[in-house]
């Protein structure tokens, strides 16, 4: 029984002596003092100003992007690629959609159910053509033919 109440009470006051560190460390961080403001005299021992570009980008050296093109960042590329019907959300059709040639490809019977069978089927398969030497074990190389095919990667759109 003592040691049911000893270990409550351990756990408890670790318990809060986790919450106050976890406080006392967002506390430290928003209570952060800002940056101290830049002046004339400290940007002039900086460096020159002159040598930055604008935000225009005039006076910049190479080639920048062609007239009417965008940079799209990583996210905004992946977004566009699942919303088809452009209209800025993505439904649970479309998020689906790329698994559903796969899906199909296991589903053996088309019963839009795949059942434990119809996997092991296609596993057993796999794993047969992998072992060359048919001693139904794979060594490293008869493994490293089992590595998905890497997508194409589209060439440069320049």
């Amino acid at each position: 029984m003592n040691r049911m109440v000893l270990g409550a009470v351990s756990a408890l006051l670790l318990t809060g002596a986790g919450l106050f560190w976890w406080q006392g460390q967002a506390a430290t961080e928003a209570n952060a003092p800002p940056p101290p403001p830049i002046t004339a005299e400290a940007s002039a021992t900086d460096g020159d100003l002159e040598d930055i570009p604008d935000e225009d980008g005039e006076g910049m050296l190479g080639a920048g992007l062609p007239a009417g093109v965008n940079e799209a960042s990583r996210e905004q590329k992946r977004f566009n690629r699942l919303d088809r019907n452009r209209d800025s959300t993505i439904s649970r059709t479309e998020a689906l959609q790329p698994r559903i040639a796969a899906f199909r490809k296991l589903d053996r019977d088309g019963n839009n159910l795949l059942s434990f069978e119809e996997w092991a089927v296609v596993t057993s398969n796999r794993f047969k053509k992998a072992d060359a030497n048919g001693d139904n074990t794979l060594n490293r190389a008869e493994f490293a033919t089992t590595k998905p095919k890497a997508s194409k990667k589209p060439g440069c759109k320049c």
